[in-house]
Formats: structure tokens, sequence, C-alpha cells
């Protein structure tokens, strides 16, 4: 099973980044590769079991659901209940930590999924660098001067 992962350092303090990743309902806002955003279970983007539907910059469709959220150790867990993407099972997982010596924070972001042999690395190509790497990049660009 491949497990795409990948980090970054965010030139900012946890405490101004973890909102951002904690409202899983926003991350139309900052992830470039979501045109819209939208929640269609829950009241809020902060309860386990909330659903998003998010639209992609292509048109494609996916469905998402929090599996867990977790404010002391900063983490936040989702699956893909429906995606334009040919995976069976898809759990990811976001976790921030404080690089103490300079006041940052440190992202990373990684997916444990099952798919086809024939369609895995192009899969861990696209979950590595097209959603995380650019999404914790543009989070980051979110908090430079």
């Amino acid at each position: 099973m491949p497990r795409p992962y990948s980090s970054a350092v965010i030139p900012a303090p946890l405490e101004q980044v973890w909102p951002s990743i904690r409202d899983f309902a926003g991350i139309a806002r900052w992830h470039p590769a979501i045109e819209n955003g939208e929640l269609i279970r829950g009241a809020t983007g902060f309860e386990v079991g909330a659903q998003r539907r998010l639209t992609l910059g292509d048109g494609g469709i996916v469905v998402e659901q929090l599996v867990a959220l977790d404010d002391r150790f900063h983490s936040l867990t989702y699956e893909i209940l429906e995606a334009p993407f040919p995976v069976r099972r898809y759990i990811s997982t976001v976790r921030l930590a404080p690089v103490t010596a300079t006041g940052q924070t440190f992202g990373e972001w990684w997916v444990d999924f099952d798919a086809d042999a024939a369609d895995e690395g192009g899969l861990v190509d696209l979950f590595a660098n097209g959603v995380f790497g650019a999404g914790l990049a543009a989070l980051a660009g979110r908090f430079t001067t």
C-alpha cells in the first residue's frame, strides 16, 4: 500500500496556522486546486462525520468526510467517499507541529490508499505533489510577508 507524503515549514506560529487546517469546510480558501468547497453534512466543519463537497479546477467533484479532529495534537484525518480518480480506500491526515527554535510551523500531509497497481505511480505523484505539496506551499504563502 503506497503512502504519498509531503511536508513544509510554514512561516507562522502554530496558533495562526492551525485554524486554516482545522476548518474542514474552509479548504477552498487556501488550496489552489480547489475552486469551491461546501459543507454537505454537519452543522460545522469542526465535527467528526462532517462531509464536504469540493469542486476541483478541472470540474471534478470530490466528497470527503472528517474522520478525526485532534486539537491537542493539531491533526485532522479525512476519507474520500467519492472522487474522479481510481481509489478504493483513501484515508489522509494533515498534522502540524511547532518548530520551537524559530516559532514557525512544521506541516505534514500523507495518505494511505488502495488502487490498482497500474494506477499507483500516477496517484502517488498526484497526491504527494499536486495535492499535498501544492496545498502546503499555498498555505505557507498565506503567511509570507
